[in-house]
């Protein structure tokens, strides 16, 4: 169901799915949880620019952000500081193939949840957490994964979280 781009809609206390408008604050949040993350996956060495804005994460960012605001199978949600956001959270659903460990097929991935340093410690991050949950029970998604922070790790495992039964793998294509 789409929601129109100028329009918060609040779902919980405090917890509404972003709009347009909320475009520049979740790019900066995104980029705060990077940060905190650190590493060479989440901040890579620099890449020269063979097309300024193609190889610039933000701005593709902010792209598929706009794309995904209104999407049915995204849910952005963030919760309000006085200037800007204190919280952010991003949720998605695939479809996959059912089979008997996957009744629908419906996966859902927490594709990140981040709170602004200021503003920790208020439960923001469970609130758009509980949120997220509801609509993935609403798109009737069989499991949840998510990649938890050593920081986050305690809140998803007290929502319900365990341990994945499949290790976890990835492949990245070298850079062209």
């Amino acid at each position: 169901m789409n929601q129109p781009t100028g329009q918060p809609t609040m779902l919980r206390t405090g917890v509404r799915r972003a709009v347009e408008a909320d475009l520049p604050e979740l790019v900066r949040l995104r980029a705060l949880l990077f940060e905190t993350l650190g590493g060479e996956y989440f901040n890579p060495a620099p890449v020269q620019p063979v097309q300024p804005d193609r190889n610039d994460w933000r701005h593709n960012l902010t792209a598929v952000l706009k794309e995904q605001l209104t999407a049915d199978t995204a849910r952005i949600l963030v919760v309000d500081a006085e200037h800007g956001l204190a919280a952010c959270g991003i949720g998605t659903v695939e479809q996959w193939f059912p089979g008997p460990h996957n009744l629908t097929g419906r996966v859902g991935h927490v594709i990140g949840v981040v709170t602004d340093p200021a503003h920790r410690r208020r439960g923001h991050s469970r609130a758009i957490m509980r949120a997220l949950l509801d609509w993935f029970r609403a798109q009737d998604a069989s499991r949840v994964d998510l990649y938890a922070s050593t920081q986050g790790e305690p809140l998803y495992r007290d929502l319900g979280f365990v341990d994945h039964p499949d290790p976890a793998l990835y492949w990245r294509p070298a850079h062209r």
